[in-house]
């Protein structure tokens, strides 16, 4: 497994409270810069989407930037069982819960999107984790 990207902000930002794997469909173009590092996570989220035609659920990731082909902040689609895609979009319907993209990475030769249920943080809950993260570093360097 071999890590591209992450995104680092979405940690920030929301709690996350489970994490999942999807696959991605994607063209060679956007494949061959994905293995160059040309992609950029921040700014994406993750939306469950009905097909118009059969009625069954989807997923989709938005706004995720490939720096390849003519469009690259096009909505690309994600692949997953049925029955994960069900419960992610009971999950979203929770009032306060989303979707967010967390790392894209290669496995066996695949890029696979890690992406995570989290819980959007208050500005009062992200200065406590601050103030833990300095506590820890203190304690580590021996001051307190």
């Amino acid at each position: 497994m071999k890590i591209i990207t992450t995104n680092k902000k979405a940690f920030g930002q929301y709690q996350i409270l489970e994490k999942y794997e999807a696959g991605m469909v994607l063209n060679g173009q956007e494949i061959k810069a994905i293995r160059a590092g040309k992609i950029n996570l921040q700014g994406s989220f993750v939306r469950v989407m009905t097909d118009l035609k059969s009625g069954k659920p989807e997923i989709w990731v938005v706004n995720l930037h490939i720096n390849a082909g003519d469009d690259p902040n096009r909505t690309r689609k994600l692949l997953m069982h049925k029955k994960e895609i069900l419960k992610l979009a009971g999950k979203t319907q929770i009032k306060g819960l989303t979707l967010v993209p967390l790392q894209l990475y290669l496995k066996k030769g695949f890029a696979k999107l890690e992406i995570g249920l989290g819980k959007g943080l208050k500005i009062y809950d992200k200065r406590e984790q601050i103030k833990k993260k300095e506590i820890k570093r203190k304690l580590q360097r021996g001051e307190l």
